[in-house]
């Protein structure tokens, strides 16, 4: 399983949201390209960034986003305000490792679809889930669908991944209740990557053994130190080594 140290933006500073309000955030006062760099030496083959001036429309943190993706020396799943082809491909050129779309996915199917089939390996869809429906933009908006219904919907689409984010639990930053996740990661035929559900090294280890989960998101946790990004990768690591027959 596959850890993603996770990093979002406003303003150009690090943030994590308070219940998911995008006016509310908790400001971590670290330097964002430093901060990544850290994560690659520590280990980290690939890093989660999320920009949310790109949800509301904004290109305020463009060029840092551009720095991360150059100098982190590992590769970078960018999400955020991911609504048209041209910022998809835009960002893809740029050396995104991976474009993460949600909104855009319950808006125009049929594209998301498209982009998926001319960017192998590259298109990961999000499914953000608030008490059993889908959410769109940037978590304000309840779509019509629910989660197992949207990822059915698009069946047989060559994701390179299905991010979920169970919404309640990291809002509400309660111990991880693994339900949701598992039983889409079961209903689903593309690897599911969890968001919203760790906050130990022992929900990675729970993660760990749920099928289909390929990895995790860690991004709170690691600012408030609650989990050391080496451990955490170590324990991903060795979830699945072979243990030895008893003699």
């Amino acid at each position: 399983m596959r850890i993603y140290p996770t990093m979002e933006l406003q303003n150009g500073r690090c943030v994590t949201l308070d219940k998911g309000r995008l006016d509310d955030a908790m400001i971590w006062h670290v330097n964002p390209a430093d901060t990544a760099r850290s994560w690659s030496a520590a280990g980290a083959m690939w890093m989660h960034l999320t920009d949310f001036d790109a949800i509301e429309g904004r290109d305020t943190n463009a060029e840092l986003v551009e720095e991360i993706i150059r100098t982190s020396e590992m590769s970078v799943q960018l999400a955020g305000g991911m609504r048209t082809r041209e910022q998809v491909e835009y960002w893809i050129d740029k050396g995104a490792g991976r474009i993460v779309i949600g909104t855009l996915a319950a808006w125009d199917p049929n594209l998301v679809k498209e982009l998926a089939k001319l960017y192998p390996d590259q298109i990961v869809l999000a499914v953000d889930v608030w008490q059993g429906q889908v959410m769109t933009e940037g978590w304000r908006s309840q779509s019509a669908f629910t989660p197992e219904a949207f990822i059915q919907a698009f069946e047989g689409t060559p994701f390179a991944a299905i991010l979920v984010t169970d919404i309640d639990s990291d809002i509400e930053d309660v111990d991880a209740q693994l339900g949701l996740i598992s039983g889409l990661a079961h209903l689903s035929r593309t690897p599911v990557i969890a968001s919203g559900v760790v906050r130990t090294s022992d929900d990675i280890s729970r993660l760990a053994y749920v099928h289909n989960i390929s990895g995790a998101l860690v991004g709170r946790a690691l600012f408030r130190k609650t989990i050391d990004l080496a451990d955490a990768l170590n324990v991903a690591e060795q979830a699945h080594e072979p243990v030895a027959e008893f003699q």
